[in-house]
């Protein structure tokens, strides 16, 4: 028997496909004995096990234990240069033909898989894959994930809708997700009677919840090319806010919450002075510790050993960034948090919105009706 088939597309990138994959997985698993994971093209690849692997594959196999070769959870690792190469020499049927030699083993040992597309429908176009040209190649039904939001939201999940159609495939419904609480129950009712009015059918609204989204210190290390002047210590730290110290010391403390992310010019050493003393933890405020997750100092600008040792001394990370503070400022704000296998918290999280907020049952009930 050939197993159930759900493709998890989205209208842009970083609209939370692999997160809702998760959640997908972890539900369908109440519901079925085995089930399986693909990404059939991947665009941010580790080696993994000797294998260029799609990152979010990697994730999967990791947090739901899947029993199979890693590499046919993701048969095309897009790297450098592959574009380029397939203009100008690409054989899109050998391409075509290991992604479905990966399918085909996958499905062969579950009940239903999971396939993740890549970015919007559009993506992958370039070298004739897109993915609506991939769900039509594994001939699976499609759920689109969008951005919380009316207007751009519904204008984007019709785009797409229409690159599936062309290729005659079914989209089964849409999962509206990282919607503001404040504006939930309205984006709700809304969004559903606009999608309504077009055909399409409203599988799930899933809150945002900004703890997903917090980064780690870890993960300036790894995105961005800040020199870390105080070695590896607080690399887990979790950044709850992200603040720009330009003003007065007495000013800055007051806006300073737990867990923050402190970005300071280099030359502020009133700032960081007034920070790093008479606290064990980060600075002393109304009686107890608040605690400082990093410091990033701009304009390239280190202060003293004195200054500098103190932090050490506190296990503050603490990075040096070469651009002025604006930019630097920008770059943090751009950096992807993408879900950790060991984050547990957040996973645990994670499986639960869709566990609540994505009709799932709903869902099955379109796959087998179709």
């Amino acid at each position: 028997m050939k197993p159930v088939k759900i493709f998890i597309a989205a209208t842009r990138q970083d609209d939370g496909k692999t997160t809702i994959s998760l959640g997908l997985i972890h539900c369908l698993k109440k519901r079925f004995k085995k089930v399986g994971f693909i990404k059939p093209i991947g665009q941010r690849y580790l080696v993994e096990k000797g294998w260029k692997v799609d990152e979010d594959s990697v994730f999967i196999e990791k947090v739901c234990r899947m029993k199979c070769n890693i590499k046919d959870m993701n048969p095309i690792a897009i790297e450098h240069g592959f574009t380029e190469k397939f203009i100008k020499s690409g054989n899109r049927q050998g391409l075509i033909d290991m992604m479905l030699a990966a399918y085909d083993r996958i499905a062969s040992k579950n009940d239903v898989v999971v396939i993740e597309g890549t970015g919007h429908a559009g993506v992958g176009s370039v070298f004739d894959l897109s993915n609506a040209k991939v769900a039509g190649i594994l001939d699976a039904k499609v759920i689109i994930v969008a951005p919380g939001g009316i207007g751009r939201s519904i204008d984007e999940i019709v785009l797409n809708l229409a690159l599936f159609e062309k290729e005659g495939i079914e989209v089964l419904g849409v999962v509206v997700n990282k919607v503001l609480a404040s504006k939930y129950k309205k984006i709700k009712r809304i969004v559903k009677l606009g999608l309504e009015k077009k055909g399409i059918e409203l599988l799930g609204v899933v809150p945002y919840i900004p703890f997903l989204s917090m980064p780690l210190i870890e993960h300036l290390v790894e995105e961005t090319d800040f020199e870390l002047i105080t070695g590896k210590v607080g690399l887990l730290n979790r950044i709850n806010n992200i603040l720009i110290c330009a003003m007065t010391p007495e000013d800055a403390i007051n806006y300073i919450k737990d867990n923050s992310l402190l970005i300071i010019p280099g030359d502020r050493e009133d700032i960081l002075r007034v920070l790093l003393n008479n606290s064990s933890r980060g600075i002393l405020r109304q009686k107890r510790d608040v605690f400082i997750a990093g410091i990033v100092l701009t304009g390239g600008i280190l202060p003293r050993k004195k200054i500098i040792s103190l932090m050490k001394k506190k296990k503050i990370p603490v990075f040096l960034s070469y651009d002025h503070t604006y930019a630097t400022a920008s770059r943090i704000h751009d950096i992807t948090v993408k879900i950790r296998p060991e984050d547990k918290e957040k996973i645990d999280v994670a499986t639960a919105l869709v566990e609540r907020y994505v009709n799932i049952d709903r869902i099955l009930t379109k796959l087998y009706s179709s």
